[in-house]
């Protein structure tokens, strides 16, 4: 999902936005719609006077017709499907209001004036798209047609908001396919820091992410530059370390005396081996290819690295199951192993390392005294407790480098006399 952040955000933001414009839209519909019924309800107004009037003076319905029909008002004399139209229609609104009706009547007191309260509803219905009023009383009730008004057309607000939604989708289209170049380049930055090198950033274009892309490209050519120079300078200063070396080695035998053979010898034995472990530790901090990383049975793997020691397979002792596996850089995983085999054998008090896998984790065992300082000190590069000791104090720092290429760590712990390092 992280790696997506920016299309999720941008589909989240369509979304949040289709379903505001959604609402308002739905809400601006419902208040327009309420407005439309109360104006065009307004004519009940008329239609009560008509029927109230009718009421009053007792008029016949030829009367009530002509004088609906000055406002193009309809009384519908069906009485069936005046039955039918009051069930089944929708009622937009109804109102209930009092009618006060005045008379002049005569008593032996003389004239006075009589006041009758009658209860009216006035309803208006819709139904087959023709509006309906329904005017009704306590002694009777009309359905009236109403040949003017029209039902509420929603149409112009739809088009309205099919149009805005269009607009609104397309322009979000339009900055997907802007990210589609953002998408391209995580992948060739992704590709390029597996190790392809050749990878190309190059786009065209003048926005903001072609000039990213092309920025990455010229950074991408002057690294691939330092890492040749880098690479070609580092192998021949090696082949310019190890041409002495060995003449040296080979000037040696010729001394004299055993004593200064020897000493030479061993000066000439630790440069050489003190060149390999500088190539060796710096192939590790270059390892960016993991193809070959392969699936071994890590007993094979310790079986070439107790080879590699040049030791008594006697002082290794190996309790791995043989279908136990790893997925490792063969080479690089057997030099890690070897070292640590070394640096056991080297300070434990028996010369004797055990290697066992404890909660899934490859340890190393060996009796002797705790370490004096903490792991940190130990895996910076020459660092070591005993100066007289034959080594150059790389042997952790390689081995924790080695893992790191292999997103592992190295830890350490002593229990009863044993110093037991971890490949965690």
């Amino acid at each position: 999902m992280r790696k997506n952040a920016v299309l999720i955000t941008v589909l989240f933001a369509l979304v949040v936005t289709l379903l505001s414009v959604s609402v308002v839209f739905w809400e601006f519909f419902k208040l327009n719609k309420q407005r439309y019924i109360n104006h065009i309800f307004a004519k009940q107004a008329i239609i009560t006077q008509i029927f109230r009037q009718h009421q009053q003076r007792l008029t016949s319905h030829i009367m009530l017709e002509a004088n609906l029909a000055i406002y193009n008002l309809v009384l519908e004399k069906d009485e069936n499907r005046r039955d039918i139209i009051i069930k089944k229609a929708k009622i937009l609104k109804k109102k209930n209001f009092k009618s006060i009706d005045a008379s002049l009547m005569l008593s032996k007191e003389g004239f006075y004036t009589q006041e009758v309260v009658t209860d009216l509803t006035a309803t208006m219905l819709e139904f087959n798209k023709i509006i309906y009023f329904y005017i009704k009383s306590p002694s009777s009730s009309v359905l009236i047609l109403d040949e003017e008004l029209k039902p509420y057309k929603y149409w112009s607000l739809a088009y309205s908001y099919l149009i805005i939604i269009f607009i609104i989708s397309f322009s979000f289209v339009l900055i997907l396919q802007r990210l589609r170049p953002l998408i391209r380049l995580r992948k060739k930055i992704a590709l390029y820091g597996d190790g392809n090198m050749d990878i190309s950033f190059k786009t065209k274009g003048n926005d903001e992410i072609a000039l990213i892309s092309n920025e990455l490209e010229s950074t991408r050519e002057k690294i691939n530059i330092i890492l040749e120079s880098r690479t070609l300078f580092l192998r021949n200063i090696m082949h310019e370390l190890k041409t002495p070396i060995a003449k040296g080695t080979i000037a040696t035998q010729m001394l004299k005396t055993d004593k200064q053979r020897d000493r030479f010898s061993s000066i000439f034995g630790r440069l050489e081996s003190l060149v390999t472990e500088f190539a060796l530790i710096e192939e590790v901090t270059c390892l960016n290819d993991k193809t070959d990383f392969k699936e071994y049975r890590l007993v094979d793997i310790i079986d070439g690295a107790v080879d590699m020691a040049m030791i008594d397979k006697n002082s290794v002792t190996v309790e791995i199951d043989a279908t136990y596996k790893i997925n490792a850089n063969f080479r690089l995983y057997t030099t890690a192993i070897k070292n640590m085999i070394d640096n056991g054998i080297k300070y434990s008090t028996d010369a004797h390392v055990k290697i066992l896998i404890i909660n899934n984790e490859l340890c190393f065992e060996s009796t002797g005294e705790c370490l004096k300082h903490p792991l940190q000190y130990y895996i910076e590069p020459f660092t070591k407790d005993n100066p007289s000791k034959n080594s150059f104090g790389l042997g952790l720092y390689l081995v924790d480098s080695i893992l790191k290429a292999h997103n592992q760590v190295l830890a350490h712990e002593y229990e009863k006399g044993v110093n037991r390092f971890i490949f965690a």
